[in-house]
């Protein structure tokens, strides 16, 4: 039985599948703090280009031998290179349809995040005879991924919500939305520099770590997150909301990962610890609504 549970348990991690449920549950936390139900062409879209760009992404930066690679992640997804070509494709072809069900500025959004995302790996660059992508720009790694999540998690179905009248949400507050947001997520890529800390400082790579040192790229990760608070407080005026406390709650606990991800350097407490709490966060919403709303 517990043999069974680890190859499920494998396969929604290390597929991506894990990956693309969290983008999705960030979109339905915006749905639910601007008051609007869930967009399906929404949800359907986040999951469906969440795993295959990420899959893609491993694809064409294939190891010489990924079987010798130093993370599992790596060795067990080209060892089930053909499932993972072929929900990368479908994934990627099922994008069509919905695409046509969005609106016109939801669909340039969506257009200039898949550039940045698949140029993220992608060589076209070149200085001499080496050949590198957005991410080997210094600085910009965490950025770009900060900045796609955000925008693909908080923006989209923000679009999405108020050209079907689903919400109402003011310039100000949506930039609050998407402001704190960032923050968050960009408190939680960071971890990730700093589990390939040594990788980088050999490969060249600027990053927050690397610049900052370990220790003040933790320290740094919690200032980020003290900024997701207070701007928390002063979204939509709500002050000490339901919202407030049960999206500081899971704060203070990507606090305490982060804080622990120093001693904890195994893939799995990054691909399902670290990443989950995004997932956690909408849980923890629904269900202080659901407490709150019966008293």
């Amino acid at each position: 039985m517990k043999k069974i549970f680890k190859l499920v348990f494998d396969f929604l991690l290390f597929s991506n599948i894990f990956m693309s449920l969290c983008a999705v549950a960030q979109a339905l936390v915006t749905f639910e703090l601007i008051g609007s139900k869930p967009v399906l062409p929404v949800v359907g879209l986040l999951f469906t280009s969440t795993l295959g760009i990420y899959n893609f992404c491993i694809i064409i930066t294939k190891p010489k031998k990924p079987e010798a690679s130093p993370y599992f992640r790596v060795r067990w997804f080209f060892a089930h290179y053909r499932l993972m070509v072929t929900f990368t494709i479908v994934s990627l072809l099922s994008l069509i349809p919905l695409f046509f069900l969005i609106t016109t500025e939801s669909k340039i959004l969506l257009i200039f995040l898949s550039i940045l995302s698949f140029s993220y790996s992608l060589p076209l660059f070149a200085v001499g005879e080496q050949k590198f992508g957005l991410r080997n720009i210094p600085g910009l790694k965490p950025f770009l991924i900060t900045l796609v999540w955000t925008l693909s998690c908080v923006l989209f179905p923000v679009l999405e919500s108020m050209h079907l009248h689903l919400t109402n949400i003011s310039m100000h507050d949506t930039t609050l939305l998407i402001a704190k947001r960032f923050l968050f997520i960009g408190a939680l890529t960071i971890p990730f520099d700093i589990r390939d800390l040594f990788d980088d400082l050999k490969m060249g790579m600027k990053t927050i770590p690397t610049v900052l040192g370990e220790k003040r790229a933790y320290l740094f990760c919690q200032l980020l997150l003290a900024g997701y608070i207070v701007l928390l407080f002063l979204f939509r005026q709500n002050g000490f909301s339901v919202d407030f406390f049960a999206l500081s709650l899971t704060t203070f606990l990507t606090g305490w990962l982060i804080f622990k991800s120093a001693w904890k350097k195994d893939e799995y407490y990054y691909f399902f610890f670290m990443d989950g709490v995004l997932i956690l966060q909408y849980v923890v919403l629904i269900v202080a609504h659901l407490i709150f709303s019966s008293h």
